[in-house]
């Protein structure tokens, strides 16, 4: 009786052992970047055309400076701001309108001007 016992049950591990799932699980597969891969030109030359915006306003300007105080990037505020300075060319009224309505942005997150800092003269 014991034996059959035995014989019942490693017969029935034997089966379960051969036995195969039906199905397999599909592994998932996770895709982070669904953009495509820009190189280091189209980069530059997607934010040359960005700045360059004939209509481009405080706000964008705003948005820019927090993202680079987020960053805690010091030279790229710097680059920012005398590119708006460029940008400004031979109407010397327009730069200091733009920093007098970007003064209280620049004053929250503790950013000086390059002429604050003394390295427009350079």
């Amino acid at each position: 009786m014991f034996r059959a016992a035995v014989q019942l049950s490693v017969s029935g591990v034997r089966s379960l052992t051969r036995t195969r799932p039906a199905y397999q699980a599909v592994l998932a597969s996770r895709c982070y970047s669904h953009g495509k891969q820009e190189t280091d030109e189209e980069f530059d030359a997607r934010w040359v055309a960005y700045f360059n915006k004939p209509d481009i306003d405080a706000w964008e300007l705003r948005k820019a400076l927090r993202a680079c105080r987020r960053l805690n990037d010091l030279a790229s505020t710097i680059r920012i701001l005398e590119a708006v300075k460029d940008k400004a060319g031979p109407h010397k009224d327009i730069y200091p309108y733009v920093i007098q309505e970007l003064r209280p942005t620049l004053d929250e997150l503790g950013i000086s001007t390059p002429e604050e800092l003394g390295i427009d003269k350079v």
